[in-house]
Order: structure tokens, then sequence, then C-alpha cells
């Protein structure tokens, strides 16, 4: 397979476009992948010939045309006023995906489809997740020039002229953690979370099928060129069984690949395409691979954290990361660096809802499992000794021998995070700072963002702090945590909310006009009907099955305590589930708030719901175990 082709680098001229697409017959279709508000890419087969005959139509956006009302483009495109152009980008990497499973009789080949990265347009306007990140990117990028035109001289930043600064880089890398199973095999939660809580997992060696698809899928990934950096277990999972024909049965475990970062609209692209190809090639043996963020509860979810950089090249062509100080055994970071992790930090309110959007999501950010609850940062005991705190949420990488290496780790991601949203929304926020920053020394700007909460600063928020050396789970209660760092928000009804409660943050990720109202509004209507579906057509019906299956066990011997017991249990299988004349269970009063569009309502009946159904399992959990 070394002679198929992978990819067309980006912006290949249309020529050589063709000439390449000719050469390789294999290459059958073409689709043009759009992403709408929900992270979907859109996917379909356009026979290679009708490209290659209509190529200047496929730059335009007048060659293909899509249902709008199909993908999530809410209050958008309607069904009334559906039509929507795909114009391609060329600025990008193009990949081949192979069909590994059909062949071409002529060529001997998997079939290929060349997939097409697109925007999305209606009524003459952009309206997708690409176009709002590249249009982002263009904004942040210009004032930024502007800033280095006024400010040229930058705190920690004293070797660069801002004069001489000619164009800036954004570069950004995710990683993908993923649970791998034998299909159809029920898992052990509860042998599982032994073994995770023993650390047996984490950097194992992998077994049988799970290392002959790991080792497929980073020789693949090469091939692509994504320079894949490593692929290892992680901390979820049990051991593999082993049947009478010798093989593996059983298999239930974490992974994680990692690539080499990029251009941060290429990085989302990328992290796109390594999905599709992980999935298919862990299909091809036999293997079902979940990417969602909590696929089991009580096991370690699925992140994905996320990486974010920015550089500057000058006129002699050189390239500056603009977060690392010149001297990094004396600063943290430069002036700049410090802003722009500063307005994450302060504007994250608003840069949350992109990052969690889902009922999934937020089930995975819960305290403990390393997963980050607040808004709170790490920067190192001193600048000699870079941070490694993996309870905070925004952490701040260093390698003091490799400058290159700067950069923040946003750590609340998960697989299905929007990147392309999410990344839209750091920048404007990390631009916010910056502005604020660009003025002050590395001392002030350490000054700042060390406060404690009830001290005023220059830029970050009086009642709040926002570093913390400390373990965030360990070193402080729930209520201190809240009272320090903000109450994460527990349902995707009240991070959509934040929308609504920081006007003054919203109008920060707003500003550069690509993250308007029109998207906001259409991402935030989006997610809240499909939080208010799977709501009513999956999660109560499934926490309905929990309250059918605990059931009253009859046995010769019945002490006080089983009866005691039963009696708790039934009274909360009642209250979940069981409806009277009179009174309505808890179900049927959150279905009905969702129906009646009570969305706080709603909120507060599906915290309660989680807790009760806990409070349920826990029980029953015990009741059963005191049986003989």
């Amino acid at each position: 397979m070394e002679d198929l082709l992978y990819v067309i680098p980006a912006n290949t001229g249309k020529e050589q476009v063709l000439e390449r697409v000719k050469a390789h017959p294999e290459i059958k279709f073409v689709s043009l992948v759009g992403i709408d508000m929900a992270g979907n890419d859109t996917d379909e087969k356009i026979p290679v010939g009708l490209f290659i005959k209509d190529i200047d139509d496929f730059y335009t956006g007048t060659a293909v045309q899509t249902d709008g009302s199909s993908v999530v483009l809410t209050g958008i495109a309607t069904l009334n006023n559906a039509k929507v152009d795909m114009p391609i980008d060329p600025s990008v990497n193009w990949f081949v995906d192979y069909n590994m499973e059909h062949y071409d009789e002529e060529t001997g080949k998997p079939v290929g489809t060349l997939r097409i990265p697109s925007f999305l347009v209606h009524e003459g306007q952009r309206v997708d997740s690409r176009a709002v990140l590249a249009d982002t990117l263009a904004y942040v990028k210009e004032e930024l020039l502007q800033l280095f035109k006024k400010n040229p001289k930058v705190s920690g930043l004293e070797s660069i002229d801002g004069n001489d600064v000619t164009d800036i880089q954004f570069t950004s890398a995710t990683e993908l953690e993923f649970w791998v199973k034998t299909p159809l095999e029920e898992a052990a939660i509860e042998e599982m979370s032994a073994s995770q809580v023993m650390q047996e997992q984490y950097w194992e060696r992998t077994h049988g099928a799970v290392r002959t698809a790991m080792e497929q899928c980073l020789l693949v990934l090469d091939k692509y060129g994504f320079k894949v950096e490593m692929g290892h277990k992680e901390v979820g999972g049990l051991k593999a069984q082993i049947n009478e024909s010798g093989q593996m049965t059983h298999v239930c475990e974490q992974l994680e690949i990692d690539w080499r970062f990029a251009d941060a609209l290429q990085a989302a692209d990328n992290e796109l395409f390594v999905r599709t190809i992980v999935r298919e090639v862990f299909r091809s043996i036999g293997l079902e691979v979940n990417f969602k963020a909590k696929p089991m509860i009580g096991l370690a979810g699925n992140g994905e954290h996320t990486h974010i950089g920015m550089a500057a090249i000058t006129k002699d062509g050189k390239l500056h990361n603009l977060f690392t100080a010149d001297d990094q055994k004396k600063d943290f970071m430069s002036a700049i660096g410090y802003g722009a992790l500063m307005g994450l930090l302060k504007n994250y309110e608003v840069v949350n809802p992109f990052v969690s959007a889902t009922n999934d999501s937020l089930n995975r950010l819960k305290p403990g499992f390393e997963a980050p609850v607040c808004i709170v940062t790490s920067l190192g005991k001193t600048p000699k000794i870079p941070s490694r705190n993996r309870t905070i949420l925004a952490g701040l990488i260093r390698d003091l021998s490799t400058p290159y290496a700067t950069r923040f780790e946003l750590r609340a991601c998960n697989p299905y995070t929007n990147t392309y949203l999410v990344l839209a929304a750091i920048y404007s926020a990390c631009l916010d700072g910056v502005r604020a920053t660009i003025t002050h020394t590395t001392a002030e700007c350490l000054t700042e963002l060390s406060k404690d909460a009830g001290e005023d600063g220059f830029y970050l928020e009086k009642n709040r702090a926002y570093r913390s050396e400390d373990d965030v789970f360990e070193d402080y209660t729930e209520e201190e945590r809240n009272r320090l760092f903000g109450a994460p928000p527990a349902t995707v009804w009240e991070n959509m909310q934040n929308f609504d409660n920081y006007p003054e943050k919203k109008a920060v990720v707003t500003a550069g006009g690509a993250l308007r109202d029109q998207i906001i509004n259409a991402f935030r209507a989006g997610a809240l009907l499909r939080w208010k579906t799977e709501l009513i057509s999956r999660i109560i019906p499934e926490n309905r099955d929990i309250v059918r299956a605990a059931k009253e066990i009859k046995a010769d011997f019945v002490t006080d305590l089983d009866s005691y017991n039963w009696n708790k249990i039934n009274g909360i299988r009642s209250y979940l589930a069981k409806d009277s004349i009179d009174e309505k269970s808890l179900f049927t009063l959150l279905i009905n708030a969702l129906n009646e569009g009570d969305y706080a309502t709603a909120s507060g009946l599906q915290i309660e719901m989680y807790d009760k159904i806990e409070e349920l399992k826990s029980l029953y959990d015990s009741y059963v175990k005191n049986m003989i």
C-alpha cells in the first residue's frame, strides 16, 4: 500500500490536484467535509469524475449544495430556507479515506474517498464551525500585529522588536483517549474500578488484538503525516480473558494516542480524521471504540487535553514563541503569555459552554479522576521547576531546554468537544488578556495572576483566586473551591446560561465577529435540544430500568436491617418513578418541565434525579450484599 495517495498538502494548486487524483484511479469519490455547530462532519459520495469535470465550481461553492436543515445549524438553516453552499478550503491538508473492505477490481487497491474540508454558506454568509475558527484567527492575528506596533517592547520579550513582527502563528494540539472493548460484552464496573484504584493498567503493555490494533493505528497515522508521538494504555480497564481457542475475550481497556501539533485550523481537522482512522482500524479487528466523555459511570472518562500556543515571525524569518520569556529561569512567561492565560481564565464562563455541551461531557467533570472542575491554573513553585499539577483547569506546560515548548493545556475538553469553536473562543479570550497585560511587567503580571480572592487587580476579578499550586481536590473543601474559583455548572442548561449571566465576557468572544450572536444562538439552541431529547428518550428510560431492577429479594432469613434497607429503597423507587393521582414522580415532573420549556426547573430536577439514582444504587448494593 506504499503507492497509495494519503494526503494532498495544503495550498496545492488546482492543476496539481487534478494530476494527483488522475494518477490514482483507486480514488473513486470526493466528499466535502463541513462542520456544523455540534461538531458533526458531513460526508457524501461524489463520483470523482464530476469533481475533475467541475473543479472550478467546487472552489467557488457552486458545485455542491446541501440541505442545511439536516445538520445542526439551528435557527439558521430552517425547513423553509435550508439551502447551504459548500465551497472547499484549499488552505489545509486533504486526506484520502480508504475503505479496506472494498477493493477496486481494476487497480487491486482499496477504494478511496478524497475528503476535502469545506465551509457552509447560508444566504451568502459562512455559518460553520471551521469558518468560525478561521475567521477568528484572522481577527486575532490582525489585532496582535497592531498591538506590537503600538507596544514594540514587551516585558519578557525584550529580544523582539514589535516593529519587526510580520506574522502570527497559532498552534494547537489535541490528544485522543478512548475505551476499546469486545462488542456486546458488558463491562465489569466494580472490577475495573478496583483495577483503576490499584493502578494496574496505566502504561501497561498491550496484548493480543488491542496491541495489533494500536500498532496498526500508529503506522497508518504516520502514512498520513500526523507524526505520532506515542500510543499507550490509560488508567482504565481490566485484564482480558482467553477462550478455548486461544482468543482474547472480555477486552475492555482505555487507550490514548498523541500526535504532533499543527496550525490551529489544521489541528482541528486532524483530530476529526484521527478519530475516523482509529474507529475503522479497531473495528476491522473486531473491537468497538468509544469516544464518549464518560462511557461508564464510576470509571475514568475520556479526556482530550487541548494545547494552545502562539508564535511571532519576524522580518528575519525567525519564529518566536510568544509565551516563552527570554529568561526562563527568571520568569514563568512573557507578559503576553500571562495575558493569554489570564484572558482564558477570566472569560472561561463563556468558553465552557463550547467545551462541555452535553450530559455526557458534564458527567466526566466531577471531583476525582483528575477531571478539572475549577477555573484555576498552576505555574510551578518557581520558574526553574515547571508545574505538573493535574488538578487544575488550564496548566502552563514548559520545558526549560526547549523554548518552543511553552504552551497552555486546557484539561476539560473531551473527544466530542467541538474543537473548532473551543479554539475560536480560547484565542478570543486570550486576546482580551493580552490587551490588558502588554503594557505591564512580568512581575506585575505574576502578582496579578497570584493574587488572593478579595484583592484588587488591574484585570482579574477581585473576589476570585486564579492560581493554586496545591491539590484542588484534596487541599480545599467544596465550599472553598466554589468561593475561590467559582461554582462549576452541573447541567447543560446551567452552562448555556453563562452566555446570559456574563454579557461582558460574551462580548469578548463575539468581538471579532466570527462567534457572533447568530452562531452562539444556533449552538446553544442545538445543545439544549439535544439535552432535552437525551434526557427524555435515553437517560430517564435508563434510570427507570435501574429502578425496576431494584427488586425485593425473598429470603428465608431477613434481618431488621434488611427490612429497613428495603423500605428505604422502595421509598426512593416510588419517589423517582411512581405517579399517583395527587402526586407526580420525579421522572414525570422532569419530563413535564422539559416539554413545557421550563428549563430552569428541569435543570434542578435533573440534579436531584442523579443524586437519588446514586443513593438508590448504593443502598441496593448494600441490601444485596447482606442477603445469603
